[in-house]
């Protein structure tokens, strides 16, 4: 009987000789993507009339996403079923990339904005609750979420801006993941996983609802400007607390 290697270089080279074979769910998630790509060049060109050019760049853009997570998923995916709770993140990946459109389009359309941010805010509250009731939970579908999660904020805050609808500090309720993120790649306690904390979610619900509220043309200037310093602090309050128990448990 041959023994698998045990070093992860070795192990490597040895699936390669012997014929590298992607996971089941892997090659699912792939199928589900390229049908994803599909709908998000159909929704930029069909709702928002996008040019050409916008279209492509904006199918690239979800197709790219996928593929970086396809990519995790064989790594940290230890199901043969892909799951109806990825492929629910993966069409709120899509509604994400087809915003971009609108960015790019330059043309205000707020209340469909409005209308896809919501629709994928309700998709949110779906997949977790799928992942559980399939029995198929993993560390991969918990990553995939908050990072679907981030990219929405990002996309909505950059809208609201480009939109006029607030002004530059509306990227205070996007970029903080993404700072949190790149300080753990130069502290390596920063990178640590996170014991589970409703505030925290609850924290990240607030957050994307304030920034699609922040997309309707109906705020005056004061409301948003509240909603902002509002979703700011709550997002300081949860990353700081998370920030000190890293702190305080490193190694």
């Amino acid at each position: 009987m041959t023994m698998l290697p045990t070093d992860s270089t070795a192990r490597a080279r040895h699936d390669w000789a012997n014929g590298f074979r992607f996971p089941p769910a892997v090659l699912r998630f792939a199928a589900a993507s390229l049908a994803g790509a599909v709908l998000v060049a159909a929704l930029s060109a069909g709702l928002f009339d996008a040019a050409l050019v916008h279209v492509a760049v904006t199918t690239i853009l979800f197709l790219a996403a996928a593929l970086f997570a396809a990519t995790r998923m064989a790594r940290d995916y230890p199901h043969a079923a892909l799951g109806l709770a990825n492929v629910v993140t993966l069409a709120r990946l899509g509604l994400t990339a087809a915003l971009v459109s609108q960015i790019l389009s330059g043309e205000a359309t707020p209340w469909l904005v409005f209308a896809l941010a919501v629709a994928a805010l309700c998709l949110d509250g779906m997949d977790g609750w799928l992942a559980r009731w399939q029995r198929l939970t993993s560390r991969f579908g918990a990553m995939f979420d908050m990072e679907v999660d981030a990219a929405l904020g990002l996309v909505l805050a950059l809208n609201a801006l480009a939109a006029g609808t607030v002004g530059p500090a509306v990227l205070l309720l996007a970029l903080p993941r993404y700072a949190f993120a790149a300080t753990g790649r130069i502290l390596p306690w920063m990178a640590r996983p996170l014991p589970e904390r409703r505030g925290r979610k609850l924290v990240c619900v607030l957050q994307i609802a304030a920034l699609i509220a922040l997309q309707l043309p109906l705020l005056g200037d004061m409301q948003a400007a509240l909603i902002v310093t509002a979703t700011a602090l709550a997002l300081a309050w949860s990353f700081g607390r998370d920030i000190l128990w890293l702190w305080r448990n490193r190694p």
